[in-house]
């Protein structure tokens, strides 16, 4: 059978037998996106990324939607996303994925003139301490904190994220050495208004604005993640927030088809970035099924109407 679109997701959500309030989200919110294709008269079915028995050149167009183990998967994903980009269109493009997928995309970003956290990135391999690290940050980016984050730069659900005070570093000195030497890293100054007034999460399909919502942190926890106990709100942004969150998703190389952008205030008070994610973001259709109306109108419009 041949399919105009594919929603991609992760085995474990393609049948579970267990079903928990987080598989239940992951389940709806696909199945929003889904049937709003379908309404469009899109044909459309939905599978795991690294279904065996699938041949992706049976589909049009694959659009990203829960493919969460990619990161605990990463060289197998890496390998697949190259062998069925061959096959298939993604939804958004594949240079988009490569350029997102690694978070030294925000560096092309803060070039582009959008506000950033200061981020030190230290490359795979880099042979340094800790403290080193810190010191180069502090030197190079204008570090002057004594609160610092440490992240790998591809990443995902907080993956060895860590909140460091300045006299306990010695004690991430060994993790430090184990993740340099496999992957790159960021080090960044914490962000204390992220804890005190939360994360902002702004959805854009085609550069088109549609829902927000604040995510907050749980009572004395750093990261606002559901996976540990953040909660997430229904949100109004200004119009100084949406206009930002529209100038940097024009600042990506192409206009993505779906975005969301993860803002917040800086310690100076400026509105910043935390995160871009036009690869496989959650986008909280559930909030606002409405909105997965808006995304597959536009795919409908702006991809199969107009394929090359």
């Amino acid at each position: 059978m041949q399919f105009d679109v594919v929603v991609l997701t992760d085995h474990r959500y393609v049948s579970p037998t267990k079903k928990t309030a987080y598989i239940e989200n992951v389940l709806r919110e696909d199945q929003l996106v889904v049937d709003a294709l379908r309404n469009q008269g899109l044909t459309v079915s939905r599978k795991a990324w690294d279904d065996p028995n699938f041949d992706w050149s049976t589909t049009r167009f694959a659009l990203f939607r829960t493919t969460w183990d990619y990161f605990d998967r990463f060289a197998e994903f890496s390998k697949w996303l190259e062998t069925a980009s061959q096959k298939t269109q993604f939804i958004n493009s594949k240079e988009l994925i490569y350029w997102n997928i690694d978070k030294h995309y925000l560096q092309d970003l803060a070039m582009a003139g959008v506000t950033i956290p200061k981020t030190l990135f230290i490359e795979k391999g880099s042979k340094m301490t800790l403290s080193e690290a810190i010191a180069r940050a502090s030197l190079e980016c204008g570090l002057s904190t004594d609160t610092f984050i440490l992240k790998p730069c591809v990443s995902g659900a907080a993956r060895h994220t860590y909140k460091m005070e300045r006299e306990e570093i010695g004690k991430y000195e060994s993790i430090f050495q184990e993740l340099i030497a496999e992957e790159a890293l960021m080090l960044q100054e914490f962000q204390h208004h992220i804890v005190s007034e939360g994360e902002i999460s702004m959805m854009l399909f085609h550069g088109a604005f549609t829902h927000a919502v604040l995510k907050i942190a749980k009572a004395g926890d750093f990261r606002v993640q559901d996976d540990y106990g953040g909660t997430v709100h229904d949100y109004h942004p200004t119009d100084e927030q949406i206009a930002f969150a529209q100038t940097v998703v024009h600042a990506a190389p192409q206009l993505p088809m779906y975005a969301r952008v993860d803002t917040f205030k800086d310690n100076e008070g400026n509105l910043a970035l935390a995160e871009l994610e036009i690869f496989e973001p959650e986008l909280w259709f559930r909030l606002k099924p409405e909105a997965a109306d808006l995304l597959a109108k536009a795919i409908k419009n702006s991809c199969l109407t107009q394929e090359v």
